[in-house]
């Protein structure tokens, strides 16, 4: 008899320790790190124009080639990630925009920039897809809820962060400085993370058996719980050697085969609202407002009601999404997401307008937290990040168009067009998710697992476990 290292459940159930709290941080710095440099574009683009270091048209360049990054980046980390392992991909994604951040902070010309930010923004794409998925990877899925919402603070604080700072920091010490701080922190942020172990649910599922033991072990051990206490199960002769032989590489085609079509086109459809709904909602109703001339859509309260809103929103997901379940809070972000949407346009107090301004930007910040952070639990450990990474770079690609669609609606129907059909997004991704919900259990991923492969998903939207076909939980 040999033991089979059964990556997924040990770790799902250990306790809540440093460990834990530990690697949240990590992987918060750099999520912290990725909204700052991702944000600071409009404080730094505003600021080059006086000068005449850029034009309109160069601005609008960067922009494009940023979202451009972002897509390719989460591609890349999906397959980087599946293929050489969490770890790597984990610190080469950060690695690559923080010493490009450095270099642009010295591009001595705006199309230099443009080519730095080009390649800056597949390291910030890549970052998005790591992790979230390392949550996914290491975190109890009795808690993962929680750390979800811990890592969409870390966001809305890079994001303030980002907007604070440029305030401050532009005007004294140009907008070089801005990538200046972003990459420092970035790189140190990389130093911290440096020791950080490998996916012991990626090395089981590509048949290195003892280095998944090894670090098991060793995360156990800092948990505070023996191996003799761990949630260890021998398996028969046959089913070892099976664990034993290396996975066979699975390849990308693998999402659109008949048993993982669903997942990948609801992980498709969840991510596009996510993002595209966030854009609308935050990045284009201060401009609706003006244009219907309503000033305090640029005033302080109202930016205070954004900002505050990215950090809030995901700070309720703390405490509520581990005792209702992922699936069904996310349903009911959903529903208020498409209220307060529905609703917020036809505010005219500038009381009412900030109030459920801040509500609405809080339950759209919780529905992106959520949104993006689930997707991985949709799919096995071997293809896992190739499944998260593809939806979000079509959600990145559907983000550059977005703004052509936004213009039309608003042209053509005026502002109750545009916010009637982000809501009716929400509501229809709301019946998607209650009626058609795709299972995340443990039993139902190991059905479209490769042999070895461990899987595992949200039990608070699930039956009890079943025995898994595949012969192994996780």
């Amino acid at each position: 008899m040999k033991t089979h290292v059964n990556a997924g459940l040990r770790l799902d159930n250990l306790p809540i320790s440093k460990f834990h709290r530990r690697m949240v941080l990590l992987v918060g710095l750099g999520m912290f790190f990725d909204s700052f440099d991702n944000t600071l574009s409009s404080s730094v683009l505003a600021s080059v124009l006086p000068t005449h270091f850029s034009t309109l048209e160069l601005n609008s360049l960067f922009l494009s080639v940023t979202y451009a990054g972002l897509a390719i980046g989460a591609a890349f980390a999906g397959w980087l990630g599946d293929r050489v392992g969490r770890g790597f991909a984990f610190q080469f994604s950060l690695a690559i925009f923080g010493v490009l951040a450095l270099a642009a902070a010295f591009a001595p010309s705006m199309e230099v920039l443009i080519a730095f930010r080009a390649v800056m923004s597949v390291g910030l794409g890549a970052e998005y897809v790591i992790c979230y998925g390392m949550i996914t990877e290491f975190m109890p899925r009795s808690h993962r809820g929680r750390y979800l919402g811990y890592l969409g603070i870390f966001a809305g604080l890079g994001v303030s962060l980002s907007s604070l700072l440029g305030w401050l920091v532009i005007p004294a010490w140009s907008w070089r400085a801005m990538f200046v701080i972003g990459g420092v922190g970035s790189l140190v942020a990389w130093w911290l993370r440096r020791n950080m172990p490998e996916s012991p649910r990626w090395l089981e599922s590509r048949g290195r058996l003892e280095q998944a033991e090894a670090i098991l072990q060793k995360i156990e051990r800092e948990s505070g719980v023996s191996n003799q206490t761990a949630a260890v199960a021998p398996v028969a002769p046959q089913a070892a050697s099976a664990a034993d032989e290396k996975p066979q590489w699975v390849p990308v085609t693998v999402l659109f085969s008949r048993p993982v079509i669903r997942r990948t086109l609801m992980a498709l459809i969840l991510t596009v609202i996510a993002l595209n709904g966030s854009y609308a909602l935050t990045g284009w109703m201060p401009t609706f407002f003006v244009k219907q001339g309503m000033t305090v859509s640029s005033s302080l309260g109202f930016n205070a009601a954004i900002m505050a809103g990215w950090v809030v929103g995901p700070f309720v997901c703390v405490f509520i999404t581990d005792r209702l379940g992922r699936r069904s809070t996310l349903i009911g972000f959903g529903i208020l997401a498409a209220i307060f949407a529905g609703i917020y346009p036809f505010m005219k107090e500038p009381g009412l307008v900030i109030a459920i301004g801040f509500l609405l930007v809080s339950v759209v910040a919780s529905f992106l937290v959520l949104g993006l952070g689930t997707t991985p639990e949709f799919f096995p450990t071997a293809f896992r990040f190739r499944g998260g990474g593809f939806a979000q770079t079509v959600g990145r690609v559907s983000l550059i168009f977005s703004p052509f669609v936004v213009l039309w609606l608003f042209n053509s129907y005026g502002i109750v067009g545009v916010i009637l059909t982000v809501s009716g997004m929400y509501v229809l991704m709301t019946v998607l998710n209650a009626v058609a919900g795709v299972d995340t259990s443990r039993e139902a991923l190991a059905e479209i697992a490769p042999p070895g492969d461990e899987s595992d998903g949200d039990e608070a939207d699930t039956a009890s476990p079943r025995p898994s076909v595949s012969g192994s939980q996780g």
